[in-house]
């Protein structure tokens, strides 16, 4: 085995020119595999994170009359219990209303959070531009959108009207950004206790929100399923933001397939040129190999030496594909950018996509030599050495 290494490693050395160029083919091949796969996952990661990155991923409602939930308390404990990938639970009462500053009015829908169980979900303090959290009954927070609208500030009063019409006073301690056009819009942030003393709903929520590990994203709806197990209990309606996000999840997978496919294509193209450069090596090779065999070198020597060919061509391809694509994909993140700064595609690395891609780089070469291996056995030392 040893001395089909070193003649393999002669034969690739006697013709530098040609291994050079075929290991940058393989390397272009790999890289181009590296950087749209890079791309495409970190679009992907990206489109999921600004859809449900910062919102519920798993949400308990009532499905009684009155859409309330009352024994709240035990209900999250029995959430929790249920499965080990569900990272936060929030009890939240929410109710729409209408806000009133200056004889103007605007329609809200009062979001009130237990805040040290929902900024796991929410991210609402990393999300607030001006002011404070709310910290005491009375204080509220509002969207960015809001205060440019109305020319509102921290500490300012506003009044908000129930359905029932009454009207409740309450004093701004900060604004948030969530990134989301219509929440920046609709959304009337305050504490759970507040906004149930704002509408009269003493001790219930309207809703348990929840998000899983980050793993376990796209496993939301089975972990739905075993939390409705766990529950069994008709009166609670579980939904999962896969079912609210169909299109999205149709698009994603429509990328994957694309990916899947250069991919393929990648391959082949790696596979056909390798075996063709390495058929070509056997006739140019063929009066040494001619001569290793009168000299009393076996057949599966002989074909080894084309097998660590294609090994050698395979691991040299694969580090300067894997080195190429990390750099184009570093490059495309860098200079391709929005107006504000940031990526237009954030950079994303799987170092699981990337040594897959690479191994199965050094298999495809691996394959391809496989027929060149098998042509070199056949070759009678006779014939060649009489014709040469």
């Amino acid at each position: 085995m040893k001395l089909s290494l070193n003649i393999a490693t002669r034969f690739l050395k006697s013709n530098l020119s040609q291994t050079l160029i075929i290991i940058l083919g393989i390397g272009i091949g790999i890289s181009v595999q590296i950087f749209i796969g890079s791309l495409i996952q970190g679009l992907q990661k990206s489109l999921v994170e600004k859809t449900i990155g910062s919102s519920s991923q798993i949400t308990i409602t009532s499905d009684t009359e009155d859409k309330l939930i009352y024994d709240y308390t035990s209900l999250t404990e029995k959430v929790k219990g249920t499965d080990s990938k569900i990272t936060a639970v929030s009890p939240v009462y929410d109710n729409a209303a209408l806000m009133e500053y200056n004889n103007k009015t605007q329609s809200l829908l009062i979001r009130g959070f237990d805040f040290s169980k929902a900024d796991e979900i929410y991210k609402i303090s990393d999300a607030i531009t001006d002011g404070t959290m709310p910290s005491d009954s009375g204080e509220v927070l509002l969207g960015k959108n809001v205060k440019e609208e109305y020319g509102l500030k921290t500490g300012d009063a506003i009044n908000i009207i129930t359905p029932d019409k009454r009207t409740i006073e309450c004093k701004i301690s900060g604004f948030f950004d969530l990134k989301v056009a219509q929440i920046n819009n609709s959304w009337c942030i305050t504490m759970t206790s507040y906004a149930q003393e704002i509408f009269k709903a003493d001790d219930v929520v309207t809703s348990l929100e929840m998000q899983v590990s980050d793993d376990d994203v796209f496993s939301s709806d089975i972990i739905a399923k075993n939390i409705k197990s766990s529950i069994n209990d008709g009166n609670y309606k579980i939904t999962n933001w896969k079912e609210q996000n169909e299109q999205l999840l149709s698009g994603l997978q429509g990328q994957s397939i694309s990916s899947l496919m250069i991919q393929i294509f990648v391959m082949l193209s790696v596979v056909l040129g390798i075996s063709s450069v390495l058929a070509i090596t056997v006739m140019q090779k063929s009066k040494q190999i001619g001569i290793l065999k009168a000299m009393g070198i076996k057949n599966i020597k002989s074909s080894l030496i084309f097998l660590f060919e294609g090994l050698i061509l395979g691991v040299f391809g694969a580090v300067a594909g894997i080195l190429l694509g990390l750099g184009l994909a570093t490059a495309f993140t860098t200079f391709a950018l929005n107006p504000d700064g940031t990526p237009v595609v954030a950079l994303y690395i799987d170092s699981k996509f990337i040594a897959l891609s690479g191994g199965i780089a050094v298999f495809a070469c691996l394959f391809a030599s496989l027929i060149p291996a098998r042509k070199s056995s056949t070759l009678n030392p006779i014939d060649i050495i009489r014709n040469n």
